[in-house]
């Protein structure tokens, strides 16, 4: 039982947090749980969960990609125009998944391929993408959708079960490969040292190159949830994703460092964050702090992973025999 706690610590924390709050909820804004809140939480968390599990693994494998939230909008963009000239539902998300794994091919090349750093090719790919997508639609949105479009033609009840029921489908197909898979075991090794992977047989660059572009499939999938919320496509839906995402993945325990963390964390992180923005409009705090709050806690996250890093260190230094 110790061991087990011990395991995941950094999860059973989180979801301590999340009770918290629902606690503080229901002590100061009972109202919270008499509407449509919980259920507008679970459809919104279930992009961003998606989005999330990508992210895990190109963490997990040492590297970052801030690059999530212009990919997102790209693909989105890319379903709503489709969408819009009348294009069947299955190809046009077959297309908003291919332009997200096309995406993340690229990121992956540059990262794997050439050897650069991922934090600066993100970063300039969050920005070409950006204003690539600012240049070609001018912010204007994409209107005169299909019908089939939004909801996926559903009843809004029914689109929604479907939104939720895709993400939980992913996030379990996910964590039972990094669980018990060969594929999963190859990014916690490149993640935790390349090196040592590459001697017991597994190509590093390979798999970093793989993560990317199923990072960017994923955040295709979630770009097309979350479009067929709405009427219309917004180009910018996607700004500020990096930060809700990252934070979820960081908060969940899963080290930036690479090859430690399980997906149990990122998905209680996206569960506590998606929640924060409503929580402080229903306790009077204004959901402007949202953006700070998540900020608040990344570095909290962050600062926590140096302490316990620092902590396995000492523990290791004062073991060797002097």
């Amino acid at each position: 039982m110790t061991n087990l706690i011990g395991q995941y610590k950094r999860e059973l924390s989180v979801a301590l947090a999340y009770v918290l709050l629902l606690l503080i909820l229901a002590v100061f804004a009972r109202s919270f749980f008499t509407g449509n809140e919980v259920g507008d939480i679970l459809v919104t968390s279930a992009p961003i969960l998606i989005a999330a599990v990508g992210m895990t693994l190109v963490i997990l494998a040492r590297h970052i990609d801030i690059s999530i939230g212009s990919q997102f909008s790209l693909c989105a963009v890319v379903a709503g125009l489709l969408a819009a000239a009348g294009v069947p539902m299955p190809l046009v998300a077959l297309a908003a998944v291919g332009t997200g794994a096309a995406l993340g091919a690229v990121n992956g090349t540059l990262v794997a391929g050439l050897g650069l750093p991922s934090i600066v090719v993100t970063l300039a790919t969050l920005f070409i993408l950006r204003y690539c997508l600012l240049w070609w639609l001018g912010g204007e949105a994409i209107r005169n959708l299909r019908e089939r479009f939004q909801w996926f033609g559903l009843e809004q009840n029914s689109g929604q079960a479907v939104i939720v029921g895709v993400a939980v489908v992913v996030f379990a197909v996910f964590a039972v490969g990094l669980r018990f898979l060969a594929a999963g075991r190859a990014v916690y090794a490149t993640g935790s040292d390349p090196e040592a992977a590459r001697l017991a047989g597994i190509r590093p660059r390979r798999v970093v190159f793989v993560v990317f572009v199923v990072m960017g499939a994923l955040t295709g999938l979630a770009s097309l949830l979350m479009a067929v919320r709405f009427p219309q496509v917004d180009p910018k839906v996607g700004e500020g994703l990096e930060l809700q995402v990252i934070a979820a993945v960081v908060v969940g325990g899963v080290a930036v460092s690479g090859g430690r963390g399980t997906l149990l964390g990122p998905l209680l992180g996206v569960l506590l964050l998606v929640t924060i923005s409503p929580a402080l409009v229903f306790l009077h705090a204004g959901a402007h702090w949202t953006k700070a709050v998540q900020g608040a806690i990344i570095l909290i996250a962050v600062a926590l992973e140096v302490l316990n890093r620092k902590r396995r260190k000492n523990v290791g230094a004062s073991l060797v025999p002097q």
